[in-house]
């Protein structure tokens, strides 16, 4: 766990002019050797003593990022020309580690004797070393240019008059030494907070002191505040933001002459049903060409004002957190459930998205305008599929006067959505997992989530609105946030095409496949028996998404230009092209847009990070949930499919509690196996035995480890 980074709005800024960094970096490209602040101040000509003051806190700061080193002779250079690389650590349970180059080039193995002064996720400088007798390029480190924790989640025990805590994230090897004086109340077992007094170095282990002490009435509660430690989630409020919250005016005022009133309009919600936030509502109606599709988004830019608390904070998040029964909110609750949430019979500010749609389904026009709206009702995707696609009695009763509304929202979105599949809509048919507990917070069963159409309209409508929104900012030229999705690399792409041609398939496209040759060929297979395995060897051929100031457009979605505009109670990047939105619509003649195009790429690279963390965070509670859950399930068989194939086994997808863990390779039948990683296979050499991704297996479970998210199976028997 590291201290809360500060915001980018406090960022120091020097008075007195100086050199900026590249100027600097430029200097000492041309030097032949390290130079030190005299020679520095005078090349460049920082004459004055407050002058060579300011220049040397930006060399200091230049060297904890990581740009330039520093020698025994206090001679600063490029880190590059001293034969020297920066990167971030990589622990790993044994001991060693990797360095990842800042630079992305191939990771560099630090043998343990180099780990004994690191923990995973510092950043370093290391020295090239030579090669191991795996063939693999060593480090020596040089220095550690970053701590990534103050504060570690972990186990505490007491043993021999010493303590110690055995960290909960195994990649951190070191146990951290706990003295007397340091170790309060905690009692041998329990989980704990330490933070660390003295970092590890090549002769002793991190030392520590408890500052936290966690005590949960149920397993499930504990496991995610173990989780929010761990990844360092922020979870309490400054008193600055309370500060703030209590000044918000609670009426949705609509006296602006710049603010809509769509208050006579029937707007409905559509969430799951356990949602708490509302943070958009739709409406429709036909026209003589078409159709007006109107999507309400929560005016969050009204309340969160740059340059305040309530924003430092959210940026901070990044993105609201989901566990299974626990929420860390980007935004307060007062906000996020409240003077925000569109929530029925009260009125709430708007952002609204109105788009003419022809008959066709293509969106012909589209208009942006800050509203009020009344939510007419507060509906479930279940109660709105009931009342639309299974006909149901007693909801249309219930609702008969939304009954229209939701049938015509329903035609518009078939519509919308036939035209979107010719176009080439990639639409994988991956199934969620939620967890049911009991009062007492224990879990009962795990079951699949499945989508219904009044996901998939909802959904349809929110990609409307989000293309919407990209193309006219992009359009003005306005420092946004995009959602980027790049094709396939080379290398995966030429793994999928051998994998294919083994079935005698073909991906079209040539190098540079579109999401309609993906959807064409998913559509061509979907009635084959090895139809998943197909879809998912696909899938698994995609990039991540990530936030960038640069439109790179979306491949996943064959949208030109992607950006996120309707979720803003729980995304950072949304709220920020709200306030484009909001900037080009109303503060264009008066000021520049505060936000600048290197602004955009420090926050695409924060919410990137803030997004995987949340995704990390949450993955990492379910699992764990999941690993209690199967506790009491040892020696029971189940049939399940073969999720993944690697090296050292299969993982195995449980049919009937949605769990999945792993058939060692050593528990197989005794053979030689043989990894293939391009056909997802494990090949007997004696046997010729082979089990690849999708094969139907017979499976018991014979080890549950909670505290290290694995479950082992055994097989039992082959189906297929």
């Amino acid at each position: 766990m590291s201290r809360k980074r500060k915001s980018s709005q406090q960022r120091p800024e020097y008075q007195i002019s100086i050199p900026e960094r590249n100027e600097i970096k430029s200097f000492l490209q041309d030097c032949k050797a390290p130079r030190n602040l005299k020679h520095i101040a005078g090349a460049l000509r920082v004459e004055t003593a407050a002058g060579q003051d300011a220049l040397d806190k930006r060399l200091k700061a230049m060297l904890r990022d990581g740009e330039i080193i520093k020698n025994r002779r206090d001679g600063y250079g490029l880190i590059d020309k001293m034969d020297l690389i920066a990167g971030r650590v990589i622990g790993h349970h044994e001991g060693y580690g990797f360095l990842r180059p800042d630079s992305g080039d191939e990771d560099i193995f630090l043998p343990a004797r180099e780990m004994r002064s690191l923990l995973h996720g510092d950043r370093a400088i290391v020295r090239l070393d030579g090669q191991d007798r795996r063939g693999r390029t060593t480090g020596a480190l040089v220095e550690v240019l970053d701590r990534a924790h103050t504060r570690i989640i972990g186990r505490y025990f007491h043993e021999h008059h010493f303590g110690y805590v055995v960290p909960d994230n195994k990649r951190i090897h070191q146990d951290i030494f706990v003295p007397s004086e340091g170790q309060g109340k905690a009692k041998s077992g329990q989980f704990v907070v330490v933070e660390i007094t003295r970092q590890p170095d090549k002769h002793t282990q991190p030392v520590g002191k408890i500052v936290e002490i966690l005590v949960e009435d149920n397993e499930s509660n504990l496991v995610a505040d173990i989780a929010v430690r761990a990844y360092d989630l922020p979870h309490t409020w400054p008193d600055s933001v309370a500060t703030e919250i209590a000044r918000l005016d609670p009426e949705a005022r609509v006296d602006s002459k710049d603010r809509e009133d769509f208050r006579n309009l029937p707007f409905v919600t559509i969430d799951g049903e356990d949602a708490r936030d509302f943070d958009d509502a739709v409406y429709c109606e036909k026209t003589e060409d078409g159709w007006r599709l109107l999507v309400a988004i929560a005016d969050v830019s009204h309340y969160v004002k740059m340059h305040t608390a309530l924003d430092q904070e959210a940026e901070l998040r990044g993105t609201s957190v989901y566990f299974p029964q626990r929420v860390v909110p980007m935004l307060p609750e007062v906000l996020s459930n409240e003077l925000c949430s569109l929530k029925p019979a009260v009125d709430r500010l708007v952002l609204v998205c109105e788009l003419t749609i022809n008959q066709k389904g293509k969106v012909k026009h589209r208009r942006f305008t800050p509203g009020v709206i009344r939510s007419a009702a507060r509906m479930t995707y279940t109660e709105v599929a009931g009342i639309v696609v299974d006909k149901d009695k007693l909801l249309q009763k219930q609702y008969q006067h939304l009954v229209n509304q939701f049938r015509d929202l329903f035609e518009l979105y078939q519509l919308m959505h036939t035209r979107r599949r010719k176009l080439g809509l990639l639409d994988f048919d991956a199934t969620e997992s939620k967890l049911q507990f009991d009062e007492l917070g224990n879990i009962v069963r795990i079951y699949p989530m499945h989508r219904n159409d009044a996901h998939r309209l909802i959904e349809e409508f929110m990609l409307a609105a989000n293309i919407a929104a990209a193309d006219f900012l992009l359009e003005n030229k306005t420092p946004i946030l995009f959602r980027n999705h790049e094709p396939p690399g080379v290398e995966k792409l030429t793994e999928v095409r051998k994998f294919l041609g083994e079935f005698g398939l073909e991906l079209a496209g040539g190098d540079e496949p579109e999401a309609k040759h993906y959807a064409e060929l998913i559509e061509k297979v979907r009635e084959r028996d090895d139809a998943h395995l197909i879809e998912t060897v696909l899938l698994r051929s995609m990039r991540l998404a990530f936030y960038g100031e640069q439109n790179l457009g979306h491949f996943g979605l064959a949208f030109a230009a992607y950006t996120h505009f309707t979720s803003p109670i729980r995304r950072y990047p949304d709220l920020l092209v709200h306030r484009a939105i909001k900037y080009l619509l109303t503060q264009k003649k008066k000021r520049e847009f505060a936000y600048t195009m290197e602004d955009m790429h420090r926050l695409g690279e924060s919410c990137s990070m803030t997004e995987r963390r949340a995704e990390e965070a949450s993955r990492e509670v379910l699992q764990r949930m999941k690993c209690i859950f199967m506790r009491d399930k040892i020696g029971e068989v189940y049939t399940g499919t073969v999720s993944s194939v690697t090296g050292f086994g299969l993982f195995v997808d449980l049919d009937d509690v949605y769990i999945e863990g792993l058939v060692h390779v050593t528990s197989l039948p005794a053979d030689y196996y043989h990894f293939d990683a391009i056909g997802h296979r494990l090949r007997g050499e004696r046997t010729g035995r082979t089990f690849r991704l999708a094969n139907r297996l017979k499976v018991k479970v014979v080890r549950v480890d909670a505290e290290d998210r694995k479950i082992d199976f055994e097989l039992v028997e082959s189906k297929t």
